[in-house]
């Protein structure tokens, strides 16, 4: 890997540690956030024993990892290239011998990193100790699911730089950014378990990419996916991944060719 990539990561890295506090209560946040949803689903299961093949500690577990799983992936690369486009400083980055778009994916795991180390490890803790969750004993569920974390943030962090790149078109693509976190939220499974959505409504949204950020992971911690079917679902992130790779670069370079600066 190119050294000034990871310099750039690093850089970001820094950053976000120069801000830690902030993220104190980004813990307590998720942790209430898993509490909501933990309270609502004892609500719903009743005297159930499962509910769209999840039993009530499966979906304790599911959406305290989920969650904090979020804490991970989750970033804004959208909304910074974006801003980069608008106020005309990405013109700078046609010059630099290096990738633009790689600068922010790294910039990014950088910023993974630290919210996986300082908010996502320490929210987990906490969720355990608060929730009935139930931890993996099967060493391959472990290694399957940190593998499939880091796709998830791949994934993610790829449509978030598709649909930063839409600011070259369509100049203002706020409502752009505020529906895709939405769909993200609403279709990876992070808000409902896909597999409880209707018949017709979960068979689409099994072939699209969102699914990949949460659901997939989500199901193989909680034991849902297990031995050779976690290389399955492994494999659809990993396809995932190739496909989305192809509309960010031809975006980019058709994005080359639009550029002018707003107000500059």
């Amino acid at each position: 890997m190119n050294s000034a990539f990871i310099d750039f990561m690093r850089i970001r890295f820094l950053t976000m540690l120069a801000y830690r506090v902030n993220y104190y209560s980004g813990i307590l946040i998720y942790t209430l956030n898993i509490g909501v949803y933990y309270f609502t689903w004892q609500a719903i299961y009743g005297s159930s024993g499962e509910i769209g093949g999840f039993t009530a500690a499966q979906m304790t577990t599911y959406v305290a990892v989920s969650w904090m799983a979020r804490a991970f992936y989750f970033n804004n690369l959208d909304r910074e290239i974006a801003a980069d486009i608008r106020d005309g400083s990405i013109a700078i980055q046609f010059i630099r011998p290096i990738n633009y778009v790689m600068v922010k994916m790294m910039q990014g795991l950088g910023e993974g990193i630290f919210r996986f180390l300082l908010l996502m490890i320490p929210g987990m803790i906490i969720a355990i100790l608060l929730f009935p969750v139930e931890l993996p004993t099967a060493p391959s569920a472990w290694i399957g699911f940190l593998v499939m974390l880091f796709f998830s943030f791949i994934i993610n962090s790829q449509i978030n730089v598709i649909t930063g790149l839409a600011a070259f078109f369509v100049e203002n693509n706020e409502g752009m950014m505020r529906m895709k976190r939405v769909v993200v939220d609403l279709f990876s499974g992070l808000i409902i378990p896909i597999s409880l959505y209707p018949d017709w409504l979960s068979t689409i949204m099994k072939v699209l990419p969102f699914q990949a950020i949460t659901y997939l992971p989500g199901s193989v911690f909680t034991g849902r996916v297990e031995g050779t079917g976690i290389w399955n679902v492994l494999g659809i992130q990993v396809l995932w991944f190739i496909l989305l790779l192809i509309p960010m670069v031809l975006i980019w370079r058709q994005a080359r060719k639009r550029l002018f600066v707003q107000g500059g």
